[in-house]
């Protein structure tokens, strides 16, 4: 009777050094034999990206982030655009970056970062007579319209907050405020784009503007300074602080862990698990207003089998239209043989409407996100039982 079950399995204490690959095939396979279930082909064995990336110790500095920003942006006056509001996320980059610079001119979005972060209240904004499409304010501006507001999650006010960052780093802050990227050029033409998923739009506007030196996070520590971690897809994008002077990237070898892992389980069972590598998931708190989605994917690394979207009728329409005369067995019968004869590509049918459109490395990595946590759970590997199976298997 059971449909799709996500199961939290818990791990040691992962070090740099150790092999991720056997602790998630020990893990999953001593949980199996204690809680009594049975590994299944396509079964789906996820572990976050948090510590694959800690057992590779790919680790960065302020000092190597600073030494790429100097290299990269010349140490002078340096623009810092749409950066998100985050001490985990990104306050550990703004000190790096700081300490490679002689100025920092921040530019933030408002009322709220790329994620949904906000600075303040949109309700505030409404009332200001400021106009977000168009204006700029500097940080006298901001404090007249706006105040002081700190986070309601966090406590934090953002504004202050990254300007101490940039000056206990030796550097001058200046903080302006606008929503269109290409603003930074009336201050600097040496900029690092420090948006997530719109930053090669926001890259393309600022050159556009007159932008000089102008690159992106990823473009930041995607090869090793001075023997550092690094990942060559995204750089500093993914990374999260591990103490007040260094960093964790996002996995460079997320990929390899994945098949690794699908093949450990393969020798050890001889069942087919698909694998994955997840980070952040893809979903957006309904008060907060905050999409998780810091990483620049949700799925890091993953195998073939997860490759793809999901194909799949909605059962309440073909209950609802189809088969509205039929019940009990004689539904449920015809129902299975509509599921049984679907096309093998769904798109734009009516039949469809209403299922979600998303990729499944995406959709599983999310259930994986809300089900380890990001606390003191203890549970950064997710096995994912009967994911692909249907009402009709």
């Amino acid at each position: 009777m059971a449909g799709t079950i996500s199961r939290g399995i818990k791990a040691p204490i992962i070090r740099q050094g150790d092999d991720i690959v056997k602790i998630a095939a020990d893990a999953v396979l001593a949980a199996a034999k204690e809680d009594g279930f049975t590994l299944h082909d396509r079964d789906v064995v996820c572990v976050t990206e948090a510590v694959v990336a800690r057992a590779d110790g790919n680790y960065a500095s302020t000092d190597d982030i600073a030494a790429d920003v100097r290299a990269k942006l010349g140490g002078g006056t340096v623009g810092v655009v749409f950066p998100i509001l985050s001490r985990n996320r990104f306050a550990i980059c703004l000190r790096g970056i700081a300490k490679g610079a002689k100025k920092v001119v921040l530019l933030l979005s408002y009322p709220s970062d790329e994620v949904g972060n906000h600075l303040f209240d949109m309700d505030l904004l409404d009332d200001s007579g400021v106009n977000p499409y168009t204006d700029v304010l500097t940080r006298e501006e901001y404090r007249r319209h706006f105040g002081y507001v700190k986070h309601a999650f966090t406590g934090v006010d953002y504004v202050d907050y990254y300007a101490s960052l940039i000056e206990e780093e030796g550097a001058e802050a200046e903080i302006v405020f606008a929503n269109h990227p290409e603003a930074i050029v009336k201050f600097t033409k040496n900029v690092l784009c420090c948006d997530i998923h719109t930053r090669a739009r926001s890259k393309r506007r600022i050159l556009a503007a007159g932008g000089e030196k102008v690159y992106t996070l990823d473009e930041i520590l995607n090869e090793s300074v001075n023997g550092s971690g690094y990942n060559p897809q995204y750089g500093l994008l993914g990374s999260n602080k591990a103490t007040e002077n260094t960093v964790k990237l996002f996995p460079k070898n997320a990929q390899e862990v994945a098949e690794s892992i699908q093949k450990e389980i393969k020798a050890r069972t001889g069942v087919q698990v698909e694998a994955m590598v997840y980070g952040d998931g893809a979903f957006k708190d309904p008060v907060g207003k905050i999409w998780e989605l810091a990483d620049p994917v949700v799925g890091a690394g993953y195998t073939d089998g997860l490759r793809g979207l999901p194909n799949e009728v909605k059962l309440k329409y073909l209950a609802d239209n189809d088969f509205a005369d039929l019940e009990g067995e004689e539904l449920a019968e015809a129902i299975c043989r509509r599921i049984q004869e679907k096309d093998a590509d769904l798109k734009g049918d009516m039949v469809s409407q209403g299922t979600t459109p998303r990729r499944l490395t995406d959709l599983i990595g999310s259930l994986c996100d809300l089900t380890s946590g990001s606390g003191d759970k203890g549970t950064p590997i997710v096995l994912v039982q009967n994911y692909f199976n249907n009402f009709a298997n």
